[in-house]
């Protein structure tokens, strides 16, 4: 007998800090080139469940399993060597150059007094070349754009070789040039064989780069599957208590206009 057993398999997790319960009931699985988006308005739980899902924070009840195995079971080091994950903001401390930054990866496969070897030297350039950022490798990381430092900061990311990339609204703090140029990022990766969950403020990203999508609201999932079910004009007037159009481009790519409430203020 084959045992299905998902890469990454979430069952019935729930949160609360203190008395209040932040989300409850949230299942849902992924595989290798899987790239979830889970949109939501705010304050509605995406980033404590992000946290769950690397175990910054540990669930109430339910389990995760990262392939079959509890991650209640593994070390945090243990986890960073399966979970990538980059919050929604990383502010530099120390001006490193870019490429002791990305080498700061290889940290989950080393001992406190180990240095790196060539083997992890080589993995840090190819993480660099991955992003297409090799000649910013010598430069000081603090003196970067947010864009450069948000890819040097997956770089890293990559340098822990995991099977699990989680990102916390990776688009928030970019131009719109480089949102897209973030998104095809993702694309490839997904296609490189990695699993990616991403929290998002934009509907549209559903449509760029997903291939499924969780709507978060109340607490919950409100709905959960491929983007063309999921990212529709009610779901997301549930979502955001507004009216919301889908439009199909000629690519076939479909967008999301919000329309304008028409909202009256005395002042």
């Amino acid at each position: 007998m084959v045992v299905d057993t998902k890469l990454f398999d979430v069952k019935n997790i729930s949160f609360s800090y203190e008395d209040e319960e932040i989300f409850s009931d949230i299942s849902f699985s992924i595989n290798r080139g899987d790239v979830l988006c889970i949109l939501g308005p705010n304050g509605t739980g995406k980033t404590t469940l992000i946290k769950c899902l690397n175990g910054l924070h540990e669930i109430r009840s339910g389990e995760i399993l990262i392939n079959g195995e509890n991650m209640k079971k593994l070390s945090f080091r243990e986890i960073s060597r399966h979970i990538g994950y980059i919050p929604q903001s990383h502010v530099p401390s120390f001006p490193f150059k870019v490429f002791d930054v990305v080498l700061m990866g290889r940290a989950p496969y080393l001992n406190l007094t180990d240095s790196p070897k060539e083997e992890d030297v080589k993995i840090a350039e190819a993480a660099l070349k991955t992003l297409g950022i090799e000649n910013l490798k010598d430069k000081e990381y603090t003196n970067l754009s947010g864009g450069e430092r948000q890819l040097v900061f997956l770089a890293r990311v990559l340098c822990q070789k995991p099977d699990i990339l989680i990102l916390d609204e990776p688009t928030s703090h970019l131009d719109f040039g480089n949102q897209i140029k973030l998104l095809e990022i993702i694309d490839n990766l997904s296609k490189s064989g990695l699993a990616i969950i991403m929290s998002s403020h934009f509907p549209d990203h559903a449509f760029l780069s997903s291939t499924k999508v969780a709507i978060m609201k109340d607490k919950k999932f409100i709905d959960f599957g491929v983007p063309d079910d999921v990212v529709t004009e009610e779901n997301l007037k549930k979502a955001y208590s507004i009216d919301v159009r889908l439009m199909e481009l000629d690519d076939k790519r479909k967008v999301c206009v919000p329309m304008k409430t028409n909202l009256k203020l005395d002042l």
